[in-house]
């Protein structure tokens, strides 16, 4: 991925409020000065922009693979909207994804689409405490495919902590240690600094300092 693709996604997330600066109390209880919310892509036509970095993300990433994963819920959306991106850019895969609960009618189950077979890749928004990511790994092995990839929107850079102790890795790392997968990310921590520094609208410039003084503080 470009750098100017990584600017332009920063740049569309800030114009549709997805990514915003001020003060905000991450999961961890931390006080960050920015907040990204994929779940504001809530629109055909910004879904479909954010589908488009997803799927060229990967596309350049030079991963082979064979479908695509969600974890419910976001990346339910988020996987069916790249699949659809993929294929108008003329690279045609099914997708799959979970139900947080077993059917016990109709086709029953707790995975939703197409066979879970191949390479696959999980696609979700960011990687907080890997959750999602061990969850979907546990489906897809268990389907008797294989999980090649983790593709995300935002790679917060951003060191975990448990039991009151940080951790010397990221989420990221952390996820990518443990499975033996690339973590893919549209964007990550050095590019939204980048963004501030040289980029954004001088009302969001006053946020650099913070951003910086936040990923001294917790940044891997």
């Amino acid at each position: 991925m470009s750098s100017d693709t990584r600017q332009e996604f920063i740049a569309f997330a800030v114009q549709t409020g997805v990514l915003r600066f001020g003060e905000f109390v991450t999961k961890a209880g931390r006080t960050s000065p920015y907040f990204f919310n994929a779940g504001l892509f809530n629109d055909g036509a910004s879904l479909g922009a954010l589908a488009g970095f997803y799927a060229k993300t990967l596309r350049d990433s030079g991963v082979a693979f064979d479908m695509l994963f969600g974890p419910a819920y976001k990346g339910i959306t988020l996987a069916s909207a790249t699949a659809v991106a993929l294929a108008q850019q003329g690279h045609n895969v099914p997708f799959a994804f979970n139900r947080k609960e077993a059917k016990d009618h109709g086709e029953g189950g707790t995975l939703v689409g197409a066979k879970v077979a191949g390479r696959v890749v999980i696609i979700d928004d960011v990687i907080s405490a890997g959750t999602s990511v061990r969850e979907s790994v546990s489906l897809i092995r268990a389907a008797g495919a294989t999980p090649c990839a983790v593709l995300i929107a935002l790679d917060r850079m951003e060191r975990g902590a448990k039991d009151g102790v940080m951790s010397t890795q990221s989420a990221v790392q952390a996820v990518e240690q443990e499975f033996g997968l690339p973590v893919i990310s549209i964007a990550n921590l050095n590019d939204l600094l980048t963004y501030l520094r040289t980029r954004a609208d001088p009302a969001l410039y006053k946020y650099q300092e913070a951003v910086e003084n936040y990923r001294q503080q917790y940044g891997v």
